[in-house]
């Protein structure tokens, strides 16, 4: 029996979720939760064996508890189901430790394939996915500016971009103001910006914030 909890604000994607994936038979949802917080406590009993994650949530994102859940559970399967297609995000999570990726545009059974996938131990690549991950052997000069940066640099500038303050950033991600600072100049030299608001029309543009 695969255990599953499911990570979405939206009441309804969680519900239809649950049903779909409730007819299952070798899956048990073992909870939802609505935000990234409370699947912390799921992680901290270890009553799943998938986390199905969604990206885009209020307060802490999915790209902050994919960190966080990797940090306290390494072997944790955290399969990504977001609404962002696969080319903005999926790489870069897949090097930090999402074991899959899969849009929620996807076929249902999709997702089924997914779990039975990442609760072996293995990775789920979609062939887009597997592309993109070949293109990355070209070297950084085929990348696009997000993908250079290292995992912090992108929480940093994921948070930015919505506009959060380097004071807040600082106490939320247990970081002192100066290391911060630090990052944001780091994510500007590497993206080649000059401003907050140039990370955030980036980031609009490039369909990686809502």
């Amino acid at each position: 029996m695969i255990r599953i909890a499911i990570v979405d604000d939206h009441a309804l994607v969680r519900a239809g979720l649950r049903q779909y994936l409730g007819e299952q038979v070798d899956f048990r949802i073992v909870a939802e939760c609505a935000s990234a917080r409370e699947v912390m406590d799921v992680v901290r009993q270890e009553l799943a064996d998938v986390i199905l994650l969604d990206i885009n949530m209020p307060g802490q994102s999915g790209v902050d508890a994919l960190q966080a859940i990797k940090a306290r559970a390494p072997q944790l399967a955290v399969l990504i189901l977001s609404s962002f297609p696969e080319e903005h995000y999926a790489t870069t999570l897949l090097r930090q430790g999402a074991a899959g990726y899969l849009a929620k545009d996807c076929e249902p059974e999709e997702i089924v394939k997914a779990i039975r996938t990442v609760a072996l131990g293995r990775r789920y690549i979609t062939a887009g996915v597997a592309e993109r991950l070949a293109a990355d052997l070209a070297g950084p000069g085929q990348k696009a500016p997000h993908e250079l940066l290292s995992e912090r640099e992108f929480q940093v500038f994921l948070r930015l971009a919505k506009g959060e303050t380097i004071g807040h950033m600082a106490e939320s991600m247990s970081l002192s103001v100066k290391t911060v600072s630090t990052y944001r100049t780091r994510v500007m030299e590497k993206m080649v910006l000059a401003s907050n608001s140039d990370l955030t029309y980036y980031a609009l543009k490039n369909g990686l914030i809502q």
